[in-house]
């Protein structure tokens, strides 16, 4: 899995974690929803700058976005 792929990954998790909208967190980063979208599919590369609005809008430490996730039993 790369990196835009965990990255999509996490952030629809912690989205839904969070009970937000792909709207919303949009909204809260200052970003379009568009490109949010486009981040969840691994569409798109965020920058270290996206990265950083969208932990903070989440209230998450940036490393939690890239961070591959381990396998669950």
């Amino acid at each position: 899995m790369d990196l835009n792929e965990i990255m999509a990954a996490n952030l629809r998790r912690l989205r839904h974690d969070k009970e937000l909208t792909q709207e919303e967190l949009a909204y809260r980063a200052g970003l379009s929803a568009r490109y949010v979208g486009k981040i969840e599919r691994a569409n798109v590369s965020a920058t270290v700058t996206v990265l950083g609005r969208l932990a903070e809008s989440l209230g998450v430490d940036p490393c939690e976005l890239i961070r591959p996730q381990t396998k669950r039993r």
